[in-house]
């Protein structure tokens, strides 16, 4: 159990964290002769120099404030934990974004213990937006002023709208159980990355849809989620904060909509 005096202090951190990596991701944005390198020989799985520095940036902090908790990053992998607590951090969620300009990429801070994420921020540093979700917060703070953050209610699949990143959506098999929650619902949106979580939480939009991902993708959209009212699990309903396959729904009705289209009878 956490109390709320460390609660407090966590919260403090993970400000820190997302402070400090605005400053090392916008140094880059839209500045000419930004290149990346791909981690992949298959595709086009980009990582820039703002990557590694956002999170070098955020690890020494971490460093400094908290030696004793684990860390999980995307580029810089894992520290082991002794207090039980692990940071997972993506320092660009949307690198291919980022790379075109565009301002939906997101810089990515849970917190999680043996249970999964516990706390979390997604922010976007171009905007100066940031949500918040866990230890009993669940707002936004950005343009338009400091607000909750509260999932939209139960609607019909055929009223609600759905996110994914790519159209290209996993495997074969996968892409086809997506076409189905897409052809009942009434707007599809493509290519927002961690941006598209944050529309949940905020009452946007009802459903994010993927498959594919990472626990550092996931983690801090699952905690703010929750915070805000909404329900992830993987494709059959179980935790995702490892990753995989993700449905994150605004509310239980819609999730259980969505899974009996994913996931048909025989």
């Amino acid at each position: 159990m956490i109390s709320e005096r460390e609660q407090a202090e966590l919260r403090s951190v993970a400000h820190a964290l997302a402070d400090a990596a605005r400053i090392a991701t916008l140094r880059h944005f839209r500045k000419a002769g930004l290149t990346a390198e791909t981690k992949e020989d298959t595709h086009f799985d980009p990582v820039t120099i703002a990557d590694k520095e956002c999170e070098a940036a955020m690890r020494a902090i971490l460093a400094e404030r908290r030696p004793q908790d684990g860390i999980l990053g995307e580029e810089m992998g894992s520290k082991p934990s002794d207090s039980g607590l692990i940071w997972v951090l993506d320092p660009i969620d949307g690198t291919r974004g980022y790379l075109s300009g565009t301002p939906t990429w997101g810089v990515l801070i849970a917190l999680s213990d043996e249970t999964g994420p516990v706390y979390g921020l997604i922010d976007q540093p171009f905007i100066a937006e940031r949500f918040e979700g866990g230890f009993g917060q669940a707002e936004v703070n950005g343009p338009l002023g400091r607000m909750p953050l509260k999932t939209r209610a139960a609607r019909p699949l055929s009223e609600a709208i759905l996110f994914t990143t790519f159209p290209e959506i996993g495997t074969t098999t996968e892409a086809a159980a997506f076409k189905r929650v897409a052809q009942h619902s009434r707007l599809v949106r493509y290519g927002t990355d961690c941006y598209a979580y944050a529309l949940v939480a905020a009452g946007q939009i009802d459903l994010v849809i993927e498959a594919g991902l990472q626990a550092y993708d996931v983690q801090a959209p699952i905690a703010v989620i929750k915070a805000a009212g909404g329900v992830v699990t993987d494709w059959q309903g179980r935790p995702a904060h490892q990753g995989g396959q993700i449905l994150a729904a605004a509310n239980a009705t819609l999730h259980a909509e969505a899974m009996a289209l994913l996931n048909p009878a025989p």
